[in-house]
């Protein structure tokens, strides 16, 4: 269906290091439903893709995190890598980003280590999620319900495992961002 995200605002937080399919794959999929996708990031110009270990491509910045006001949008995607997460959870102005969408029941769809910038945020804690499985001990000790499936779904709160998982990701995240705002965000 390719207008169910019609008229939504979808913020991509990334920044250099992340994982390139997880971030490539999820805006592909979200503009063929219809949503208007912003890659947004604390530099400006291009961040740098990678390919698990090896450079990718560079993918152009849409918006600063400096000029990108969370309320302007509807849903939050977060890729993975491990240095894109690890990067972002030392930027207060990112984690301020995030936690905007957790206070206020905006859906977020995160995959791999993107979780990582969500226990920062204070997304986690009494949230049932899965992520990449070195991840596994920090989720939990965040307080969240670590569990290993491609993707698991908790109240607009969307996550992944790996790359092998997009499909079932993208499907996840469509759905929960097609539903909107949700009631109980987290404390």
């Amino acid at each position: 269906m390719a207008n169910e995200l019609k008229g939504r605002r979808v913020a991509v937080l990334a920044t250099d290091g992340f994982e390139q399919v997880e971030l490539t794959e999820p805006v592909k999929a979200l503009k063929q439903a219809g949503a208007d996708v912003a890659v947004v990031s604390p530099k400006s110009g291009q961040i740098q893709g990678y390919k698990h270990h090896d450079k990718g491509d560079m993918i152009p910045v849409d918006r600063t995190l400096d000029a990108a006001k969370p309320d302007e949008f509807d849903a939050l995607v977060l890729p993975g890598g491990v240095i894109n997460p690890d990067a972002l959870r030392l930027e207060e102005k990112a984690i301020g980003f995030v936690r905007h969408f957790v206070s206020s029941g905006k859906p977020i769809a995160a995959i791999c280590h993107g979780p990582w910038t969500l226990i920062d945020a204070g997304g986690v804690k009494g949230r049932r999620v899965t992520s990449w499985p070195s991840l596994k001990t920090d989720l939990a000790n965040a307080g969240a319900e670590w569990t290993d499936q491609e993707v698991v779904t908790d109240n607009g709160l969307v996550t992944s495992r790996k790359p092998d998982d997009i499909p079932a990701f993208n499907r996840k995240m469509i759905e929960e961002f097609a539903e909107g705002r949700h009631t109980q965000a987290a404390e």
